[in-house]
């Protein structure tokens, strides 16, 4: 029997296929540069204050842009919003990561950097707005296996900062990110098209001014509140939103300062955790996802909780440091490559259709508002101790188990009483 990813993959048309087939190039651009981003910043100068300061005010920043996300969606339209909004918020950054001498630059940086929230908005619009709904969770395993295809082009990246060191390497890498997402950028727009929903809301927001379609929120909310769905997909979403921040932020920081782990290798350990993630979505979440999603999301969170407390037990310089890393990712790759998965899923499987774009525009601002704090904290955390950010996640992990445990029962409960 064929793979039901494969099968996927193959038989997807229109948006869908333009979404999903030009998502490695993501992989190949701003995927290479995130397991120096951190430490890029320490070698130019920045604390580990600042870096932790500079992920806040990147998810703050993400906060305005999501609220302004689903009018600016509507008025101009799935497939024009990304265009613009993926050049201003990955282009125009890389430019200016390539220049950094300092922490300014990074701040700069930041700012159009959060507004990646406007085209994720139109992004997941775009691709699964006219694709049918019994395809979604397989379409988003797809985009999460695009992602981390870039894992494999990880020994480049290494080679550079083997040869140049580290800080002219990595602006290297920023330029090659800057030519492949305009790449991307361009392919996609040329191979999609606008969708159903995305043309008939052009023609009813037409006469009226983002700001007042952004003062219709009020509805927007009392929508998602009837939903129990959608807010348990809301929280989980900003769970596991934050532990991702936090790893993303401080990984390579635990790794390369604690455990002592040279520069040039640091892309080889994310390498591999892809990989497992890869393999797991393509041969367990298949069957795990058949039914309810009630087991994976518990799965998930409960690798990633073994994950993250086998790196902060991990000694420096000893003989086991290597292999037990390799372990935490194992674990790691699982539980992230899941719950990445079935995050993205659950919002878009819960959301209101005629309202996607503002629906999933206030859950986008509602999750960044909750999780902002926890790139300052996390720096806070790691200035005292540099497992201490991974201790936070530990626990974020754990709420996020009692949560799905909650939703659960009480779906089963009342499932039990209609009968």
């Amino acid at each position: 029997m064929k793979n039901p990813l494969i099968q996927t993959l193959l038989s997807l048309r229109g948006n869908p296929r333009a979404c999903v087939y030009t998502e490695p190039l993501w992989g190949l651009s701003m995927n290479l540069c995130v397991p120096y981003a951190s430490v890029y910043m320490l070698a130019v100068g920045l604390g580990d204050v600042q870096v932790g300061f500079v992920a806040t005010v990147y998810m703050l920043s993400q906060v305005v842009f999501a609220f302004l996300s689903g009018p600016i969606t509507d008025k101009l339209g799935r497939r024009l919003t990304t265009a613009i909004f993926d050049f201003l918020a990955w282009c125009v950054p890389c430019l200016i990561w390539m220049r950094a001498e300092g922490f300014w630059f990074f701040l700069v940086a930041a700012l159009f950097n959060g507004a990646m929230k406007v085209p994720t908005n139109s992004w997941d619009c775009l691709m699964v707005e006219d694709a049918e709904k019994s395809q979604i969770t397989k379409i988003y395993s797809l985009v999460i296996v695009s992602g981390q295809l870039s894992a494999l082009f990880a020994p480049i990246a290494s080679v550079l900062v083997a040869h140049l060191t580290l800080v002219p390497a990595v602006r290297i890498l920023y330029i090659n990110a800057f030519i492949v997402m305009t790449i991307k950028i361009v392919t996609l727009y040329l191979c999609s098209r606008e969708t159903r929903t995305g043309v008939i809301r052009r023609k009813e927001t037409k006469n009226t001014s983002i700001l007042a379609l952004a003062g219709g929120y009020g509805g927007v909310l009392k929508i998602m509140r009837k939903s129990p769905g959608t807010v348990f997909s809301l929280i989980i979403t900003a769970l596991v939103g934050a532990v991702g921040m936090i790893n993303i932020t401080f990984w390579q920081v635990i790794v390369s300062k604690k455990l002592l782990v040279p520069d040039s290798l640091l892309p080889l350990f994310p390498m591999f955790r892809s990989i497992i993630a890869i393999v797991f979505l393509f041969t367990v979440v298949p069957r795990l996802t058949r039914a309810s999603l009630k087991m994976p999301l518990l799965l998930g969170f409960a690798g990633y909780v073994i994950g993250q407390a086998v790196l902060i037990s991990i000694p420096a310089g000893s003989v086991f440091t290597y292999g037990m890393i390799c372990v935490s990712l194992l674990f790691d790759g699982f539980g992230a490559g899941i719950l990445a998965m079935l995050a993205e899923s659950l919002v878009a499987l819960h959301v209101n259709a005629a309202e996607r774009a503002r629906v999933m525009a206030l859950q986008h601002m509602i999750i960044m508002f909750v999780t902002s704090p926890f790139g300052w904290i996390g720096g806070v955390l790691s200035g005292v101790s540099r497992s201490l950010p991974f201790v936070l996640n530990i626990l974020l992990l754990t709420a996020g188990i009692c949560v799905t445990l909650g939703y659960y029962r009480k779906k089963d409960s009342v499932l039990h009483t209609a009968r």
